[in-house]
């Protein structure tokens, strides 16, 4: 038996250790679940393949529904073929950039990117280091998977960074986790497959992504800079031809990057289209323009690998969105969080804690994509509930995947790492230390200084808000990108003065014009005595007589009927009554009078 086999040969010890380890959790599974979840689980760790454990589970909860009619096997089916997955653009943009990761890989893009990160930041301290941590974000963000970096350039640089002078158990531990920064850079993968998921903005995610990702990538260049001043480490002298010179070759590869960032800032192609953009001019430079591939030996075989790997990808995906269906249907998450209500985690820094190590467990025995799918329609519910941002959510998730990748004892850059390397994964596990102290140290920033993940997106808020305004509506797509909403398609306001200036979400209601209420018992106007005259016959603005008077007395009467005009005649005041005369006595202007007609 040969040293490199003796030194991947099983420990006893640790297989017991292990499987111990598993059978605690199926068990705990199998408490809190049943005997359905403790047998997914234990097939899941046993190696089925990922995709057939989450059909099978979609499937088993779906015929143990207390429906009956909600029993049947084609509720699998409608979640995988509907537009929301099936009319994604991000099915075609997977293959494409996952071919796009294999042309670079099996070129020689590897050394080219090397060269020129030495030529440009090799003087600093642990100039070598830096330049792997700069190499490995770069290529993993090009490539969309740490194993590949990890064989590409961790093989290309683990030998280097030894023959500088670095130890054996720094270069090691940096080649293993450096594998995977580049997931937290704009336009990772990840990030496209979480934007799907939840409905955000792409671009807007690659905006808020850069200062995390420059926080990540700072602690990682300080700690090579440090080990690099600590262990002695010669510095390459700066030559700015060979800078030049280096950075001319990797142009055609530059323009990769550049091409995508134009289509889709400029909007001249959507994302999927931009994909295959890209996809051609790489095809095109790697096998003309280089000739690191030939068309008739290596593009087969690349294309067959990498649509293996996109295949695999889409079809854990199709299954992870049919049972993140049936989460969503039984309402698992507004389950979970009652009984973490009623257990007292009700504040926002514990809820925090627990997602992070949810998350980290959950990304060690997944691959990123199938975390984020099953973990999204989990989480989102609680970080509405405790009114957390969108792009913070966003940043953990991914981040968390960062630390799952390489944390002891799951992470999946350390079987890689073992597999190249020739290496016992037990024996990789201190090594990593370090490196998953300062993916935590990066994690517990981000989780507890919120503004650093949207710091550069605020003014694209302020913008939606401000078109709000001119448009005198409410500012609906401003709180989308500011707290995670419950219902998105009815969002809600996220800070205390929104929901006081927008009750319920409303613009808030006018103020009604006063209504003057007449006293009691005052005059009519003008207007309403006219209707008054009308109703009652009399003509409008005939002058009124005075209350509690006859208007018409009955001398009045009696002269209207002999044809003489009564007191009320025109509203003036009666004249003084004579007395009758006495019969027999009357003067002779009387008899006059008497004779005439008159009074």
């Amino acid at each position: 038996m040969s040293a490199a086999a003796s030194n991947v040969s099983p420990n006893p010890r640790t297989a017991k250790i292990t499987f111990g380890i598993l059978g605690a959790v199926v068990a705990i599974m199998g408490a809190i679940g049943g005997a359905a979840v403790a047998l997914v689980v234990a097939l899941a760790l046993l190696g089925m393949p990922l995709f057939a454990v989450m059909g099978g589970a979609t499937e088993l909860a779906w015929l143990l529904h207390a429906d009956p009619d909600q029993q049947v096997f084609r509720r699998l089916a409608p979640e995988v073929f509907g537009s929301r997955f099936a009319g994604s653009p991000i099915l075609t943009t997977i293959p494409l950039f996952t071919f796009v990761g294999y042309l670079m890989a099996e070129s020689k893009t590897p050394e080219r990117l090397v060269r020129t990160a030495t030529a440009w930041v090799g003087w600093l301290p642990g100039g070598l280091a830096i330049v792997c941590v700069l190499a490995s974000a770069v290529f993993t963000l090009f490539t969309g998977g740490s194993g590949v970096t990890i064989i590409a350039v961790g093989g290309l640089l683990l030998p280097a960074l030894r023959q500088k002078g670095y130890s054996e158990k720094f270069a090691l531990g940096l080649v293993t986790t450096g594998g995977s920064l580049g997931l937290l850079l704009p336009f990772a993968l990840p990030l496209l497959v979480y934007a799907m998921v939840t409905g955000l903005d792409f671009q807007l995610v690659n905006k808020a992504v850069i200062a995390p990702g420059l926080l990540v990538l700072g602690f990682f260049v300080a700690y090579s800079a440090w080990i690099g001043t600590k262990e002695k480490i010669p510095r390459t002298p700066f030559d700015l031809r060979e800078a030049l010179s280096s950075t001319w070759a990797f142009k055609w590869e530059i323009g990769v990057f550049v091409l995508l960032v134009v289509c889709i800032l400029t909007n001249t192609a959507e994302i999927d289209e931009a994909a295959g953009l890209v996809a051609l001019y790489t095809l095109c430079i790697e096998c003309f323009v280089y000739k690191d591939l030939s068309i008739k030996k290596d593009l087969v075989r690349v294309a067959k690998a990498s649509m293996a790997l996109a295949g695999a990808v889409i079809l854990i995906l199709a299954m992870a969105n049919s049972l993140t269906s049936y989460v969503v249907d039984q309402r698992l998450p507004d389950r979970v969080l009652e009984a973490m209500l009623r257990v007292g985690l009700d504040k926002t820094w514990q809820f925090l804690i627990v997602m992070n190590l949810f998350l980290l467990v959950l990304g060690m025995i997944m691959d990123g994509f199938s975390a984020i799918l099953v973990a999204v329609p989990l989480i989102l519910p609680f970080a509405a509930h405790f009114g957390l941002g969108p792009f913070h959510v966003a940043i953990m998730f991914v981040l968390n995947l960062e630390l799952a990748f390489s944390c002891p004892p799951m992470g999946l850059n350390l079987f890689i790492s073992s597999f190249r390397f020739n290496r016992p994964v037990v024996s990789l596990y201190r090594i990593a230390v370090p490196f998953v102290g300062l993916l935590a140290a990066a994690l517990l920033v981000v989780t507890y200084v919120p503004r650093l993940s949207n710091a550069l997106v605020l003014g694209d808020i302020q913008e939606w808000r401000d078109r709000a305004a001119r448009e005198h509506r409410t500012p609906r797509e401003a709180w989308r990108l500011e707290c995670v909403q419950q219902d998105p398609s009815n969002p809600l306001p996220c800070s205390e003065e929104d929901k006081k200036n927008f009750p319920n979400g409303q613009m808030p209601e006018p103020a009604a014009a006063p209504t003057v209420v007449n006293d009691a018992g005052a005059a009519p106007s003008g207007e309403e005595e006219d209707i008054e005259s009308l109703i009652s016959g009399k003509d409008a603005g005939a002058p009124k007589a005075e209350a509690g008077t006859n208007p018409e007395s009955e001398d009045d009467l009696e002269g209207l009927i002999k044809g003489g005009g009564g007191a009320a005649d025109a509203g003036a005041d009666a004249a003084p009554k004579k007395p009758a005369p006495v019969p027999g006595h009357e003067t002779e202007d009387e008899l006059e009078n008497l004779i005439k007609g008159g009074h």
